[in-house]
């Protein structure tokens, strides 16, 4: 499966983006022949961490959020880390990138605490996903439907739990963003 000629977004906090979860799927849509933009909520660099706690690396910001749009990209993904991704949620101009992306029927890949930002961006309701085992009450309360699996897509929207299950989660984002634009994913927006 091939991304030529797609430019796919990924989020990173300014720090606590889980690395791997930031790295993997990076690396997944670049060997497919896409393009990656890196997001944050500022320009410059961000840190990422291993396991919440010990430090990772440091990537560069290669745009800000207030200067793109999600009409720039062909998909999303958003990788997990708990901090990381409750600073994600706490800032509205990402919480609104990301809600743009199921208003314009464009892929997203979310994988363990990430699924954070889509409660905040009203965009769970009448969706299956998954998530970190703790997030899913917040998931049940955004009236989406939580299950355990290692991967879940739903109307282009592909979730997965932790790292362990990174493999199956790239290789589902690289098939839906090849897939493009899905008409259901607006309804949830």
């Amino acid at each position: 499966m091939t991304l030529e000629g797609k430019t796919i977004a990924i989020l990173i906090a300014p720090r606590g983006t889980e690395d791997v979860e930031f790295s993997k799927p990076r690396q997944a849509v670049e060997d497919a022949g896409g393009t990656v933009v890196v997001i944050g909520s500022k320009p410059g660099s961000a840190d990422t961490v291993n396991g919440d706690l010990d430090p990772g690396n440091s990537y560069t910001v290669d745009k800000a959020v207030s200067e793109v749009s999600a009409s720039d990209f062909d998909g999303l993904v958003i990788p997990g880390g708990s901090v990381g991704a409750d600073k994600l949620r706490g800032d509205e101009k990402i919480v609104s990138f990301v809600h743009d992306f199921f208003a314009q029927q464009k892929p997203v890949g979310v994988i363990c605490h990430g699924p954070w930002i889509l409660v905040e961006a009203d965009v769970v309701k009448g969706r299956t996903l998954t998530s970190y085992p703790t997030v899913s009450t917040d998931i049940r309360n955004a009236g989406g439907t939580w299950v355990d699996q290692e991967v879940v897509t739903d109307k282009g929207l592909v979730t997965s739990r932790n790292p362990n299950d990174l493999p199956a989660f790239c290789a589902k984002i690289v098939e839906e963003f090849a897939e493009g634009r899905h008409p259901a994913q607006a309804r949830s927006a």
